[in-house]
């Protein structure tokens, strides 16, 4: 098997492997050239997206600067995903995020990891493990999602969480380790933000 299958299979390989370091620096350029555009040059984002990803809905946005292993090439986006300022995709396998997901500044997605084994650190050795993420969800400043974690749809995770495992559905989780805080209940149906009501008006 070549080290290009063993991207995606969770196998230990080398990320220095010269077939693989030239077409992430060929990705790379994309994304210097994505990050380089100015405000006003939203259509031209759009476009580099569609070919910088593996797959991208329509309505997303992605504030740059963007910063991604392979540029976004083995990142799948629903539609109408938002992701705030230095938003970090370790994209070395691949990363599903669902529509409606909102990203908060500085959050990571990884899914490369390292051997405990320091004889195979020494080596270079790597292994990826994809990330899902579901419809709906948001993720607060700073959260750090681990490789091979699964969140389900509605969720919402606090700023600065690590997730370390799967969450389910409808949930709101936080801390480091991320850990369930609460479900999504009726009360979320009445206020928006501690005391605050929402306006009866806007709920479809």
């Amino acid at each position: 098997m070549s080290m290009k299958d063993k991207l995606h299979t969770t196998e230990l390989y080398l990320p220095t492997d010269p077939t693989l370091f030239d077409a992430q620096l060929e990705c790379l350029e994309k994304l210097y050239d994505f990050n380089a555009t100015r405000p006003h040059e939203l259509e031209k984002r759009d476009a580099m997206l569609k070919q910088m990803f593996a797959e991208i809905g329509e309505g997303c946005y992605i504030e740059p600067p963007l910063h991604a292993s392979w540029a976004g090439k083995h990142v799948h986006f629903g539609k109408k995903v938002y992701a705030n300022f230095n938003l970090t995709m370790v994209d070395d396998t691949h990363i599903y995020v669902g529509d409606y997901t909102m990203f908060g500044p500085n959050v990571t997605i990884a899914t490369a990891g390292h051997p405990i084994l320091p004889e195979l650190r020494e080596q270079g050795y790597q292994f990826n493990a994809p990330v899902r993420i579901g419809k709906n969800c948001w993720l607060g400043a700073g959260v750090v999602v681990l490789p091979g974690v699964t969140i389900g749809d509605n969720v919402v995770v606090g700023a600065g969480s690590i997730v370390t495992k799967d969450l389910p559905d409808n949930v709101v989780a936080v801390g480091n380790p991320c850990r369930i805080l609460r479900e999504v209940n009726d009360r979320d149906r009445e206020f928006y933000f501690k005391s605050h009501r929402i306006d009866k008006d806007i709920l479809k």
